[in-house]
């Protein structure tokens, strides 16, 4: 596993606190396990605890660029469970359990409403906007401490574009698209590609290697179509003395006498 604080990476990023926490006795984790993560170049996104199979811990954690790989769930699982045993935050027996935020995450932090601009979310207000406390639309991105939003669940009368404060959210969801499962495709790859040249299993791009667009359309291009074949031209020299013959009495010199 590559340390996912090598290269260039945006400490602030890093060390960006979240907008949505979680009450109760998932807050005392959030306390053990949120300095763990961090001090490992990690990012805490969520914590659950619920009672099945007894008790489990799913912590949600991600590097600082959003990506997640099944070696880093495993040294987070490594060096988190003998915190957690000495700090004892859960008063019962649990199940510790890592996982990445997954493609239709939860957006914590504001880096996630700009990261995620353009796609579908729901949200669910702590504090009422408007008389409602449930939005759905198209996320249109930070402005200043608000969240725009485009709404396509609006009724009759409904003005379409809403501002959410941040600090009112309780949660914020990602709705599972066509196109948040290609740009999620892309951001793996690109991940993985990293990944090997990190450990030197693929060498890294010539410097006048240009970088693909995602913003761009990937569909192939269409097939021009074939051009017509033109018409032999017919008012040449030799079609208007084969029209004069006739009235000269003359004999076509190519079919002979």
């Amino acid at each position: 596993m590559t340390d996912p604080t090598a290269g260039s990476v945006d400490t602030d990023l890093l060390a960006e606190p979240r907008l949505v926490v979680e009450p109760g006795m998932a807050a005392r984790v959030s306390a053990v396990a949120g300095p763990v993560l961090q001090g490992m170049g990690y990012r805490l996104v969520r914590i659950r605890i619920s009672g099945e199979f007894g008790c489990t811990v799913q912590i949600m954690a991600e590097r600082p660029d959003g990506s997640m790989q099944i070696d880093d769930c495993e040294a987070i699982s490594r060096a988190l469970s003998p915190v957690l045993d000495v700090a004892d935050p859960i008063d019962r027996a649990y199940r510790l359990e890592i996982s990445s935020p997954g493609i239709d995450r939860p957006l914590v932090r504001r880096s996630d409403f700009e990261r995620y601009a353009g796609h579908l979310v729901k949200i669910e207000m702590a504090v009422a906007h408007q008389g409602r406390k449930r939005f759905r639309g198209m996320l249109g991105g930070v402005e200043g401490d608000a969240v725009h939003l485009h709404r396509d669940d609006t009724r009759a009368g409904e003005d379409a574009d809403v501002i959410l404060a941040m600090e009112d959210i309780a949660d914020a969801r990602l709705v599972l698209t066509d196109e948040l499962i290609a740009e999620s495709m892309r951001r793996g790859k690109a991940a993985e590609r990293e990944l090997k040249q990190n450990l030197g299993l693929q060498p890294p791009p010539p410097p006048h290697a240009k970088k693909s667009d995602p913003a761009k359309s990937n569909k192939p291009k269409p097939k021009l179509k074939p051009e017509k074949k033109k018409n032999a031209p017919n008012n040449t020299k030799e079609h208007r003395l084969a029209a004069e013959r006739p009235r000269r009495d003359e004999i076509d010199p190519i079919e002979g006498d």
